[in-house]
């Protein structure tokens, strides 16, 4: 049986990005064949397909870091799983295919009757929004939150998730994505015309308690000063310190993986070391996921139960077909996204809100 996946070629642009057509893979022993229903499209998947992400294999690769899907064909040696059951997984490459082939331990189930789009935003998304609030700046009822890129996939997740906190947010974003950080409970400011540390200052005097920024290098020091005392920047994705110098065609992107970890370790220094406690605290959700797989897979279940009572809506800015990749990461890199772009294998409809 054949099944298409999506390759990155060479490190680069959207070019570099190539439907095959191959036979499906075979189970190893211990492993479960997936049918994937729906694959994330993420920034860290353009940042490995430019050869920058600290997590890129060598070249040709499949992208791809979370999906849902359903299970097709267990492998030897597999027990407690069976066929036609939804799973989720972070594989952190590999998910932009048909079929997928994983280690047992890395599926998680899916409660029934979820949209496959929406689930699927809560394996990487989600849980990096609940990870930070909740076990990095360990947020309490009433404190405020400055979230960078708050129209984004994993902004508008802690958006939504901060307003179940009751936390009191603000949302840099840009002008026409105001009315989305609005809807979903933050303040939005203009960061194109906007100092947001003055403006976080002129609206609450002291500060805030937590900014979640995902840009990283200076910018981080500049969020600094949004903190009240005692206050935690907590740095993610790191694209701009990542994306400041790309590889060539005949690197490996894993010669990147260290990258811009000590201008890191001089800011976190300088948060402990200078007056007024405000630190700034790194977040990996692939590290903390090796560390402690069990509560990577609690978080996610967690979440699930919160996706399926309504409380939490996932943004989905666009449905694409598995085969359109390209176009799925030539959109998210324009830039302006609201929320999440997924891509969609036969079976999953194109269609908003249906599984």
């Amino acid at each position: 049986m054949k099944h298409s996946r999506i390759i990155v070629t060479h490190y680069g642009g959207p070019d570099a990005l190539q439907v095959l057509e191959e036979e499906c893979p075979e189970p190893k022993e211990g492993e479960v064949r997936v049918r994937v229903l729906a694959a994330g499209v993420a920034l860290p998947d353009i940042m490995a397909r430019e050869g920058v992400h600290p997590e890129t294999p060598p070249v040709p690769f499949t992208p791809g870091w979370d999906l849902v899907g359903v299970v097709d064909r267990p492998g030897a040696g597999i027990s407690g799983i069976e066929s036609g059951q939804t799973v989720a997984a972070m594989p952190i490459h590999g998910a932009y295919a048909e079929f997928v082939c994983l280690p047992q331990r890395e599926l998680i189930p899916v409660p029934s009757g979820l949209d496959a789009a929406e689930a699927v935003s809560l394996v990487l998304n989600y849980i990096t929004a609940y990870q930070m609030l909740h076990r990095s700046a360990h947020v309490r009822p009433g404190q405020r939150a400055l979230i960078h890129g708050a129209s984004g996939g994993v902004g508008t997740a802690l958006l939504q998730l901060g307003r179940l906190a009751g936390l009191e947010m603000y949302g840099t974003c840009s002008s026409r994505n105001g009315a989305a950080v609005s809807d979903l409970g933050g303040i939005p400011i203009d960061y194109q015309h906007q100092d947001f540390v003055e403006e976080i200052h002129r609206r609450t005097t002291e500060g805030v308690d937590a900014v979640f920024d995902p840009i990283g290098g200076a910018h981080l020091w500049h969020s600094r000063g949004a903190l009240r005392p005692g206050g935690r920047v907590v740095g993610y994705g790191n694209t701009t310190t990542l994306r400041g110098e790309g590889l060539g065609s005949n690197r490996t992107g894993r010669r990147n993986r260290l990258h811009g970890i000590p201008i890191y370790t001089l800011y976190i220094a300088g948060g402990w070391l200078l007056p007024g406690r405000k630190r700034i605290v790194p977040y990996s959700i692939q590290t903390l996921k090796r560390l402690r797989p069990a509560l990577f897979r609690r978080d996610l279940i967690d979440l699930f139960d919160l996706l399926r009572q309504q409380k939490i809506k996932p943004l989905i800015a666009k449905r694409f077909p598995l085969t359109e990749a390209r176009q799925a990461q030539e959109l998210l890199g324009k830039g302006g996204v609201i929320g999440k772009i997924v891509l969609v294998s036969n079976g999953a409809s194109l269609e908003s809100g249906a599984a």
